[in-house]
């Protein structure tokens, strides 16, 4: 048995991070006013200690595999959660919803596109040859997350020889989780202090600050859907994930017995039934699981409080693995032109969603501050960015997430699913033209829409 417990021990290691992080939030007083995750906190505290030395023997790459599985876990469980927040296309969700797709459709092509050309500069000013492919990233790490971008940049490691593809988007990510706090939180806390915000109550407590709740607080973690003398709720959920993630499985293996090795039109199509893309075909069978509960009556049996319990602990375990699996060599080779790139992209990034932020005409703050954050990280940092100015959800915000998550899936298919897995077989000027074309059809769908034309958001307080 003693055999069975090193990737055991890992993930304890990698869990009593989370608690290091939970207590450093907690008792250090800047870690508590820039509102920073105990994920984050303690995936740097991992990170360092790895780099010292001290992680019990583990080793950067030893964390990747979780970072991997619980961000597909994260995507799978959250399209398991239930689709009532979604409502009709009259709907103002509808509305501010495709604003937030739009937007976040606009970014993953811009910072690809700025990814490619600071490199370019800098290979141009350092008589340097790193590949583009490492600045195109970055929107994985950024828009994507860590997940997509372990997926890709393994992908693109394995099928196309771009030398540390994966490590370098983790590097984007953990950077990307960084700047959504270092700028999203300020300018959050700005705008509370201004009056920009709907939610006229929303202010920082201190149960916030610390990050945990006072023994007093009653808070709901989910309704009882099987009796405890059966089978446990929380254990009912995973089994249904566990269902989907077997049934995923076993249809990757089957199309990869069909297609085998068929290259049509030079195109690897092999690469999409790979297993690297095994959140987005999980995705698709836990969309097909919950239609089937839905349609047959059973889907009282996924309560959506616990599933988003589960989605949340998963994106908390897979931040903390994200920055623990950052090679430190990896990082300080690639620090100046990764640092470059960083920095434009969350300038641009900021100017896209706070400069477009301005022209709506309603909740322009709590959207921009919402779709920087995850543009920056995950929907998650997006959530909690959002949180500080509507509190308790009291806004449609938090509701047109829901429609963001689905609908990105149709308006960056071509992206994400024909072109990412094998971008690096794609040539320059092709990238450079369906990114850019993406870039201006999304503009123009802005305005077609009337968000361009509307008046400045936080004309309310101002007045």
């Amino acid at each position: 048995m003693a055999s069975t417990f090193p990737m055991v021990i890992a993930f304890a290691f990698m869990a009593a991070m989370l608690l290091v992080g939970t207590w450093l939030r907690a008792n250090v007083p800047i870690l508590r006013m820039t509102l920073v995750p105990a994920s984050m906190i303690g995936g740097i505290a991992g990170f360092i200690l790895i780099s010292l030395g001290l992680s019990l023997g583990f080793e950067a790459q030893t964390f990747a595999p979780f970072t991997f599985h619980f961000f597909t876990l994260s995507f799978m469980s959250l399209v398991l959660t239930g689709s009532d927040t979604l409502v009709g296309k009259s709907s103002p969700i509808y509305r501010g919803g495709m604003w937030l797709t739009l937007i976040w459709t606009m970014t993953l092509a811009m910072q690809a596109l700025i990814g490619f050309g600071v490199i370019a500069g800098y290979n141009v000013v350092t008589s340097s040859s790193v590949s583009g492919f490492l600045g195109a990233i970055s929107t994985y790490g950024y828009t994507m997350g860590p997940g997509q971008a372990l997926t890709f940049g393994g992908i693109w490691e394995r099928s196309f020889n771009i030398e540390s593809a994966a490590t370098v988007g983790l590097i984007y990510a953990s950077f990307g989780f960084i700047a959504a706090f270092v700028v999203g939180v300020p300018v959050a806390r700005w705008a509370i202090k201004k009056g920009y915000n709907q939610n006229a109550v929303a202010h920082i407590d201190d149960e916030f600050l610390r990050g945990y709740y006072e023994r007093s607080t009653n808070v709901s973690a989910g309704r009882q859907v099987t009796h405890s003398a059966n089978v446990d709720t929380l254990a009912f959920h995973f089994a249904i994930l566990g269902v989907a993630y077997i049934l995923t499985n076993y249809w990757l293996v089957f199309m990869q017995s069909v297609i085998g090795d068929s290259r049509p039109l030079g195109i690897s199509v092999g690469v999409i039934f790979s297993h690297n893309l095994f959140f987005f075909h999980g995705l698709v069978v836990c969309l097909i699981i919950r239609t089937i509960m839905e349609r047959f009556g059973l889907a009282h049996f996924i309560d959506n409080t616990t599933q988003k319990r589960i989605t949340g602990s998963a994106v908390d375990f897979m931040v903390v693995g994200t920055i623990m699996s950052i090679k430190f060599s990896v990082l300080v080779e690639f620090l100046a032109p990764v640092l470059l790139v960083t920095l434009a992209v969350t300038l641009a990034t900021a100017a896209l969603c706070f400069g477009l932020g301005r022209k709506l005409a309603d909740l322009g703050i709590e959207r921009a501050v919402t779709i920087f954050g995850c543009c920056c990280g995950s929907t998650g940092t997006g959530l909690l960015l959002l949180r500080i100015l509507d509190p308790d959800f009291s806004t449609s915000v938090a509701k047109e997430l829901a429609f963001f998550n689905v609908a990105i899936l149709f308006t960056c298919f071509h992206i994400i699913l024909v072109m990412s897995p094998i971008l690096p077989d794609y040539s320059m000027m092709n990238i450079w033209i369906v990114f850019g074309l993406t870039f201006v059809v999304a503009w123009g769908a802005l305005y077609a829409m009337g968000f361009m034309r509307g008046g400045s958001a936080f004309a309310r307080a101002e007045a």
